[in-house]
């Protein structure tokens, strides 16, 4: 897990690591075009409304997500979109039954940040780039759905959860995914109820070879 989530971050980080530090967002993105805007307004949210997310947002999210840039265009990715409370509500009951310090959270309601809404993404695990490909799919998921004012966060381990648990494969197996794909990440989709501020981010990270 602690690889997946490695390839992941370093595929994000080819996208996002101009973020600004805290304070600095209007500065740096005064005169930019939208896509760097809707790049540096773009936050990880964790408390959403209970407002439903519309198909046809949750679908053209998808599409931008398959559009990534990805390996040989192998497009060793699957995509599931669930937005069926009663698929949430019943993998969170096995989640709460394995952890059930969970259910203690204030406001918890299920084991996607309380989305309404998650898009998961199976890699396929024969193919050594496919997690790096997965990492740039989510990245343009999320740029897409900050530009519809939706909110998202990327999660791992409700994905890890679900791979593992043995509770949890009749769910794994409404998925339908292919033989040889395995879930990797958990996008949660939904209208945010939060506005946190940026992140600070080391620009010292970032040099020019001389």
């Amino acid at each position: 897990m602690k690889r997946t989530l490695f390839y992941l971050f370093c595929a994000a980080a080819l996208l996002s690591s101009c973020a600004p530090k805290q304070g600095e967002e209007k500065a740096c993105c005064e005169g930019k075009n939208p896509v760097i805007e809707t790049i540096m307004a773009r936050r990880s949210i964790r408390n959403y409304k209970e407002q439903p997310v519309e198909r046809e947002k949750l679908q053209e999210i998808a599409v931008c997500g398959v559009n990534a840039p990805n390996a040989i265009n192998r497009q060793a990715w699957e995509v599931r979109i669930v937005d069926d409370a009663e698929y949430i509500n019943g993998i969170t009951e096995v989640y709460k039954k394995a952890n059930p310090r969970a259910a203690e959270e204030p406001g918890f309601k299920n084991m996607f940040r309380n989305a309404p809404a998650v898009i998961l993404i199976a890699n396929d695990t024969n193919f050594s780039f496919s997690q790096v490909d997965c990492g740039l799919m989510a990245e343009n998921m999320m740029l897409a759905a900050q530009s519809m004012g939706l909110g998202t966060v990327c999660l791992g381990s409700p994905t890890a959860f679900m791979n593992s648990n043995p509770d949890a494969a009749p769910y794994i197996e409404r998925l339908g995914l292919s033989e040889g794909y395995q879930l990797l990440v958990a996008i949660a989709v939904g209208y945010p109820n939060e506005s946190p501020d940026a992140k600070p981010r080391n620009l010292n990270k970032i040099k020019f070879v001389e």
